[in-house]
């Protein structure tokens, strides 16, 4: 497993991540934060709390799983494991941020697009990544990047966080190895 980013530069991507969220942002108080469940949670909680400090109020954050939405459902043998949605406040009228660690294919944005049109329709939405990884199967693209990593053929960028791995860093792994 080799380190591709340490914590300290991490934090700074997620940091910068955050300003450009403010900047591309007609009007902050409409903003709203959107996690994709698993890997968009800490991400975007941090993004929210950096907004909150940066404008002196509460940022719209909430999660949304993607299980029913996806284009594979019918090719997995096990059953998935749905995570919570949790939208506490009105998607209407928002500028909705999407935020995810990884992005490749497309196809998880993709889900979560339709996810969170399900619950309302928002002014706009965009998208922030902490690590793009190219390969898209979708014409879909971020509007926000941490960094562009590729992977050589059999390897996975992995984003690790504190809050559930223990340390922040960035990795590049065999695909299907454990953190």
């Amino acid at each position: 497993m080799d380190i591709l980013i340490d914590g300290d530069e991490l934090g700074r991507i997620i940091k910068r991540m955050a300003y450009e969220v403010a900047e591309k942002a007609e009007d902050p108080s409409n903003i709203a934060i959107v996690g994709v469940q698993e890997g968009g949670r800490v991400p975007a909680e941090r993004i929210a709390g950096i907004l909150k400090e940066e404008f002196g109020r509460d940022i719209s954050l909430g999660l949304i799983d993607i299980t029913f939405y996806r284009d594979d459902l019918h090719k997995r043998k096990d059953p998935p494991k749905p995570k919570e949605t949790k939208l506490p406040f009105s998607i209407d009228g928002r500028e909705v941020f999407i935020v995810d660690d990884v992005i490749e294919t497309g196809r998880t944005v993709r889900a979560a697009i339709d996810a969170i049109l399900d619950y309302g329709r928002p002014k706009s939405i965009k998208l922030a990544v902490v690590v793009d990884k190219g390969n898209r199967e979708l014409p879909i693209h971020p509007d926000i990047v941490g960094r562009r990593i590729e992977a050589p053929p059999g390897k996975e960028v992995v984003v690790l966080f504190r809050e559930k791995e223990g340390e922040d860093k960035v990795v590049l792994r065999d695909k299907g190895a454990s953190s």
